[in-house]
């Protein structure tokens, strides 16, 4: 699979990266021999980029991280998790999403200098790693006040030893990773993982976020293309975490359904290349349950897209121009 460098980091990251939330049990339990399979498929596939999360099913997520991945060439991958949130007996920042969360624990939020670097060796325990590359501060506007300075000087000391590669943010809203880059400086954050504001359908990351990453030398890895899953059915009852398509979005889905027709490109292969249109990023993340899903994505990133589709979705105002990203 084709590789990219990831910024100024010195890491290179493979185009496609598997997100291991999907593996920790989100909306639906995973079988463990199943996960350590769909993880054991991405790495046949090329794919050398993983990201979990201690909160991705309070755990369970990185331990399964940690089966699959023990014993490859530990040069080979690029490993990222995140911090902000302990897992802990009476831990009561509970997500409803997580189907198989271990009994007795919890997510706890806490940025704290001291809860980031025990977050940091809680996440080494659990995979049996010995080392992580990229740690992002997760979803820092919960207590952006702290995230911005005793979590980032927590992983700036971590990353200045040696003992991670990047700094980086774990994000859902662009807007707050703008602010974190404006307030703390160009020495601070080296990667953004940015979900579902680089996309076909909200291009958001782009107002201000984008530009910025592109100033400062910052790389962006994109996730979230899917939206959820609604371009892939925005079907009433459908799991794409809507109620009801607003008019607006249902428009634009049928605009860019109509010309993939048009041009014999399937949608879900444009959702997933056009954030790699844009020089900053060097890799989109994608979720996966089974190694057949992860299959199909490798096989949409390689699915060839004449240059005259991603012109006419400019025409038609679905994406930027990306002649303002050369």
């Amino acid at each position: 699979m084709e590789s990219a460098e990831l910024g100024r980091t010195g890491l290179t990251v493979s185009r496609l990266g598997l997100g291991l939330a999907s593996l920790g049990g989100m909306f639906a339990a995973v079988p463990q021999t199943q996960a350590v399979a769909t993880i054991d498929r991405a790495w046949e596939l090329g794919i050398r980029l993983f990201d979990t999360a201690p909160v991705y099913g309070y755990g369970l997520s990185e331990q399964r991280a940690g089966l699959a991945l023990r014993g490859r060439p530990r040069d080979e991958f690029v490993l990222c998790t995140k911090v902000g949130r302990l897992i802990e007996p009476g831990g009561a920042d509970l997500q409803p999403i997580w189907a198989e969360p271990p009994p007795g624990v919890g997510p706890r939020l806490d940025y704290s200098y001291a809860a980031v670097i025990r977050s940091f060796e809680e996440s080494l325990a659990r995979m049996g790693i010995d080392r992580i590359d990229i740690l992002h501060i997760h979803d820092p506007d919960l207590d952006f006040a702290a995230a911005s300075s005793s979590a980032l000087r927590a992983l700036a000391e971590l990353r200045g030893r040696g003992t991670i590669r990047a700094l980086s943010l774990g994000v859902n809203h662009a807007d707050f990773a703008a602010r974190f880059l404006r307030e703390t400086g160009v020495s601070g954050v080296d990667c953004i993982l940015l979900a579902g504001r680089y996309t076909l359908l909200d291009q958001s990351g782009a107002d201000e976020l984008l530009p910025l990453c592109h100033n400062l030398g910052v790389a962006v890895l994109a996730a979230g293309v899917f939206q959820g899953g609604v371009l892939a059915d925005s079907s009433a009852g459908a799991p794409h975490g809507y109620a009801a398509i607003p008019p607006s979005l249902a428009a634009r889905i049928e605009s860019l359904r109509s010309l993939s027709h048009q041009y014999a490109v399937p949608l879900l292969a444009a959702a997933v290349q056009f954030p790699l249109l844009h020089p900053t990023v060097p890799a989109v993340v994608v979720g996966a349950r089974t190694p057949a899903e992860i299959s199909e994505v490798a096989s949409l990133l390689d699915h060839p897209i004449p240059p005259d589709f991603w012109q006419a979705l400019e025409r038609e105002g679905l994406i930027s121009s990306q002649k303002s990203h050369a």
